[in-house]
């Protein structure tokens, strides 16, 4: 990388982001001597501006942040800093520096939607998931169907838990069918990200 350490009297702004939720995490200043210690110990390293000096994040808490990936902006004075942090980022004790949770449970799908590609490709044995590939469309249908039915009762019933519980077994169900018509989430996301245009008109 060609990092411009000049433009504000050798410093850059990093912004560190959790490689797994994509929370942006905190933000701090390298010059280049933090850079390189971040890249060789694989430990996100600042520059204090009030201590003028290094100081590699959780070195008194514990809580490191280990690099996953660092990518420098189109000026190449701002780095995008991917990190698994080991615990809370903020020295308040929150997870972020803007007192944010660091959860972001809707990736959770992407994660089940690879799973599922998983074991579509191998097919183990003993697996529900496998099964339902095997009894074919038909049995994936139905079983959407029957969820779905289930989930329609329980929201009627005003049971908010149960509905929860039985949209989730329509979603996964949901999820194989696609998966089995070489289709995934994503493919949903999109097509909702295209109504999602004030142009879009139903067809």
């Amino acid at each position: 990388m060609t990092i411009d350490f000049k433009k504000m009297d050798g410093l850059v702004p990093a912004i560190i982001q959790d490689a797994r939720t994509l929370k942006v995490l905190m933000l701090g200043f390298m010059n280049e001597e933090a850079y390189n210690k971040t890249v060789e110990t694989q430990k996100v390293t600042f520059y204090s501006r009030t201590r003028q000096t290094l100081w590699t994040k959780g070195e008194t808490s514990g809580h490191f942040l280990h690099v996953v990936s660092i990518k420098e902006d189109c000026d190449h004075d701002t780095l995008l800093i991917q990190a698994l942090p080991d615990g809370p980022v903020c020295h308040t004790g929150a997870d972020t520096c803007w007192d944010e949770k660091n959860e972001n449970p809707i990736l959770f799908l992407s994660g089940l939607q690879r799973f599922i590609n998983r074991r579509h490709e191998e097919m183990p044995e003993g697996s529900y998931t496998t099964s339902l590939f095997r009894d074919g469309c038909h049995r994936m249908a139905q079983k959407v169907g029957e969820e779905a039915l289930e989930s329609v009762i329980e929201a009627v019933a005003g049971n908010d838990e149960r509905l929860v519980y039985e949209a989730s077994d329509m979603l996964y169900h949901l999820i194989v069918l696609l998966t089995s018509k070489g289709l995934s989430i994503e493919d949903l996301a999109r097509e909702l990200q295209v109504r999602h245009d004030p142009n879009w008109h139903k067809h």
